[in-house]
């Protein structure tokens, strides 16, 4: 349906009434995968303060601190999905030698991620997002600042050596490469077209989220922005038109020659394309009253990927997607979904597609 307005449609259950039983065995086959995670590793940092009075200083709340930790974010919050979702994930990124790059590193070894791939070096400062939290002992929590500290500079060429070195090892020896590329240098198109080429990766799908530059990447398998990472990418406006979908999916799937793609629409769900079958339009799953945002494309690549690696179409690894997408966001901060969860979800409510 053309038009401003919302388009028409309905929701229906997938084709085959097995489809669930499918989905099923695809999440119990995460734990016979590995996956390379090519990324900006990312601190998240949460402090939380209870309202104490407002400053005599200057208009702003005094808090009484409370509470701070530290978990994976951005790539790292991608590779932290895939361990939860029982993925065998080797990372490969950059920290520094400061405290968010112990307490990153030290996270990975609690949770058995391997750690060789993730190179530290003292020039380089771990990248660090501080949410300054404020609330009262039994209230909601309240986001009130973010202060963000970044690298000066980006990775120099010899830690990027190290870095394709180190993917390309990897890579060889997993079902498939995640990209998270944040913009911090660990990740880059240069790279991926390095492993491309001279990599010899074969078969091996690449799967891309990238937040500024994701037409500078060629011939990556598949990609998982948001819509408005699309809208921002191709300068369009896509709003709630259907039809202005299929135009920016089809012609992000032609530019960046994609085997697969998926546009996360938050409550507007997702849309999943592949080079040989017709879109697919997903709603979304659970209740559309997101709780917090925080982290959620890094689930989605995450389980989308592992997926994908699994043996998963297009339409499959989008619906599982989706069920981490909607589980994660009614989440507080940084978090994960659990394999456990995905397959409670996929078991309670059958997976659904909307006809237009």
């Amino acid at each position: 349906m053309r038009g401003r307005g919302r388009p028409r449609h309905t929701t229906l259950p997938m084709k085959h009434p097995k489809e669930g039983e499918r989905l099923r065995k695809i999440v119990e086959g995460f734990p016979n995968i590995t996956i390379t995670v090519l990324a900006d590793l990312v601190a998240d940092e949460f402090v939380f303060g209870e309202i104490s009075r407002v400053s005599r200083e200057a208009p702003v709340l005094i808090l009484t601190h409370r509470e701070r930790t530290i978990v994976p974010g951005g790539g790292a919050n991608a590779a932290n999905n895939l361990a939860d979702l029982g993925v065998n994930v080797l990372p490969v990124g950059i920290v520094g030698d400061d405290e968010a790059g112990r307490l990153l590193i030290k996270y990975f070894r609690h949770k058995r991620i391997a750690v060789s791939g993730v190179l530290k070096d003292k020039s380089y400062t771990t990248v660090t997002k501080t949410r300054i939290l404020a609330g009262m002992t039994h209230t909601s929590r309240q986001q009130v600042v973010r202060v963000d500290r970044e690298p000066q500079e980006p990775p120099n060429s010899h830690l990027t050596r190290e870095l394709y070195l180190a993917a390309r090892n990897y890579a060889h020896a997993s079902d498939a490469l995640l990209v998270s590329d944040y913009g911090y240098g660990a990740a880059t198109p240069a790279i991926v077209s390095t492993l491309r080429g001279k990599g010899k990766l074969g078969s091996v799908p690449i799967v891309l989220d990238s937040r500024y530059r994701m037409l500078q990447y060629e011939g990556v398998t598949a990609a998982t922005p948001n819509e408005p990472e699309v809208e921002e990418a191709l300068g369009v406006r896509i709003g709630q038109d259907w039809n202005k979908v299929l135009a920016a999916g089809e012609q992000l799937m032609e530019r960046m020659k994609l085997q697969s793609l998926v546009i996360t629409r938050g409550r507007d769900g997702m849309a999943a394309f592949n080079h040989k079958h017709k879109p697919v339009d997903i709603p979304i799953y659970g209740s559309d009253q997101v709780t917090d945002v925080t982290g959620a494309g890094d689930t989605v690549i995450a389980a989308f990927t592992a997926a994908l690696a699994a043996g998963a179409t297009t339409e499959e690894a989008a619906q599982v997607a989706n069920y981490a997408g909607g589980i994660v966001v009614m989440k507080r901060g940084t978090a994960t979904v659990s394999r456990e969860e995905l397959l409670h979800a996929i078991e309670q409510s059958p997976p659904a597609t909307r006809s237009h």
